[in-house]
């Protein structure tokens, strides 16, 4: 891995991580997601509960927080498809901002 980011190239103008930092509370996986974002130098960083008490691993649903340097957006309970959707959505609206 340390060698990968060693040969990386720049990072483009927008990047994104998904990260599912190690559980306990709701804000102990905020507070460490936008540590996260921050160290990997991302503009967005998706976080999730991955405790076994939340069922996201192997189920069907999941609960993100958006991590950015403008806050944090807490996204309801979605199917993982909408979570995937609702991000595809985020970053085509981002880039034709950039644009």
């Amino acid at each position: 891995m340390a060698k990968l980011r060693a040969t990386k190239p720049a990072k483009p103008g927008r990047a994104a991580a998904s990260t599912p930092p190690k559980p306990p509370a709701t804000a102990a996986v905020k507070a460490t997601a936008k540590a996260k974002r921050t160290a990997k130098g991302c503009d967005w960083i998706l976080a999730n509960d991955v405790s076994p008490a939340t069922g996201i691993m192997g189920g069907d649903k999941n609960t993100v927080h958006l991590i950015t340097a403008g806050g944090t957006e807490d996204w309801p309970e979605l199917d993982k498809s909408e979570v995937g959707t609702r991000l595809a959505a985020r970053i085509a609206d981002a880039l034709k901002g950039a644009a």
